[in-house]
């Protein structure tokens, strides 16, 4: 991998971690597509996936203040993030029942395009049913147990290639009638306790990464980063002026593009 493949790949990284088109099938289509592109396990790909991490703390710092402190938050702001913060344990817990099961035999998934593009297929049509059928407008103090676990299960299932992460997440909450701000932020909190454990898990990897590659694979989280902090701010407009109806059509596009290339 050169630096150039390292740029690209954190640049696309960080542009559709947050866009609900599936960073990890991206990924996947773009290292089949670079001639002799290895890695340890999936090393690269949650460095970058860190990198995207760092950017969501940035851009919800506040809200992560916010959730540290409300143990000793006194009053109705500090009830409702101590509500907050057990809802996202509560999310967590399937989220890593799923990773940990299945974490070997989802890294092979990553080598098989056609399924790949499979699952872009899938997000699509969610992101479409999302949009034509989302209703309701609770908020986040209306948030319960069912939709942190419901959001949980999806974000696990997300580990599938192809299967957005933010999308699937933030459409299962559209679903629940939870207004679409909300479930963005929501979504977002929620992916933090999920990429630092799986971030946690490829450290063993470390040992076997060849010393001159490591400023590339930092290279990759830093665009990753900038990239990902970019495109929060346009997911969050999207979100609010209910447009995610054209993340469907590209998702649609895509798998069936790549598909026909693999």
């Amino acid at each position: 991998m050169t630096l150039i493949h390292a740029l690209l790949l954190g640049l696309l990284q960080g542009a559709t971690e947050f866009l609900p088109v599936s960073s990890s099938g991206h990924l996947a289509i773009a290292q089949h597509f670079i001639d002799g592109f290895q890695q340890p396990g999936i090393l690269f790909d949650v460095v970058l996936h860190i990198g995207t991490l760092c950017a969501v703390a940035i851009y919800f710092s506040k809200d992560i203040c916010q959730l540290l402190t409300a143990p000793w938050t006194a009053g109705e702001q500090g009830q409702q993030q101590r509500k907050l913060l057990l809802l996202i344990i509560a999310g967590s817990v399937p989220t890593a029942i799923i990773g940990l099961t299945f974490k070997n035999v989802i890294t092979e998934l990553y080598h098989n395009i056609p399924l790949v593009c499979a699952m872009l297929l899938i997000t699509g049509t969610l992101l479409f049913a999302a949009e034509r059928w989302r209703n309701g407008n609770r908020q986040q103090h209306q948030l319960n147990v069912t939709d942190a676990l419901l959001t949980g299960l999806v974000q696990g299932m997300a580990i599938l290639p192809g299967i957005s992460r933010s999308g699937s997440t933030i459409a299962a909450l559209l679903f629940r009638g939870v207004d679409g701000a909300v479930a963005a932020r929501f979504s977002f909190l929620l992916s933090m306790p999920a990429v630092g454990g799986a971030a946690l898990l490829s450290l063993r990897d470390l040992g076997t990464l060849a010393a001159d590659q490591l400023p590339l694979y930092l290279a990759g989280g830093g665009m990753a980063f900038v990239s990902g902090l970019l495109s929060i701010h346009l997911l969050m407009a999207v979100v609010r002026n209910k447009r995610l109806a054209a993340f469907a059509l590209y998702c649609w596009g895509a798998g069936a593009i790549f598909f026909m290339l693999s």
